[in-house]
């Protein structure tokens, strides 16, 4: 794909994202339901959290695509090697995760992940903007362009990492306000809370490796 393209897309990518972040933290105050939005707002949910990860990812390969348009490759080297690892750890495997795992729970039971009481503060196209439109961006920008996979050892630590900060956000949040975040895991004991988070790690991680071998798959080894 043509620089100038890319370009476009990732400018568009980025404003998209932009306006969807937005517009699911401007929710006015008196509209939100009692059960939800509690200690932490928005900020608690990892879809929200994805949307800002995902504005901030295409922001950064707009940045990559104008430095190397104006032919400041050395700037463009280190702005590419940031926005191939934000894609390879971050990016692709959340976004994925947060579209699979949330319509698999709400087809199963949706007031275990997105309450009914939602349908009259969230449009149903901003849900679909959050939780559908999230996974072809993902492949999409992997049919666009290749992106260097860092060293095995090096992605899954820095991925496991992130879990890492995000389960400890949603265990202070419970401690404080002794509410959990999704009312999914009200219906676990400890071990089995432990259990959960341990096989949405595992399930995430495979999202990563998916991701990388769909890159090799289709671009070739990266060097």
């Amino acid at each position: 794909m043509e620089i100038s393209t890319l370009a476009t897309y990732h400018c568009l990518a980025f404003v998209w994202y932009f306006f969807i972040a937005y517009s699911i933290t401007h929710i006015r105050t008196e509209e939100r339901p009692s059960e939800v939005f509690l200690y932490g707002g928005q900020w608690k949910y990892l879809t929200v959290l994805n949307l800002v990860l995902q504005a901030v990812f295409y922001g950064v390969s707009f940045l990559a695509d104008v430095l190397r348009l104006i032919r400041k490759l050395r700037c463009a080297k280190c702005i590419i090697s940031s926005r191939d690892l934000l894609f390879s750890v971050l990016a692709f495997p959340v976004s994925t995760f947060v579209s699979i795992s949330f319509w698999t729970l709400y087809t199963y039971n949706r007031e275990l992940v997105y309450p009914k009481s939602l349908d009259g503060v969230i449009p149903l196209w901003l849900n679909h903007a959050m939780h559908t439109a999230v996974l072809p961006f993902a492949l999409l920008e992997i049919l666009a362009l290749p992106h260097r996979y860092p060293a095995k050892k090096k992605g899954l630590i820095l991925l496991g990492f992130v879990a890492f900060l995000y389960i400890s956000w949603v265990l202070w949040i419970y401690s404080v306000t002794g509410e959990w975040v999704y009312p999914l895991f009200a219906l676990f004991s400890p071990s089995g809370l432990a259990a959960f988070f341990a096989g949405s790690l595992g399930v995430i991680i495979s999202f990563y490796n998916f991701g990388e071998f769909l890159n090799r798959m289709i671009w070739g080894q990266s060097e």
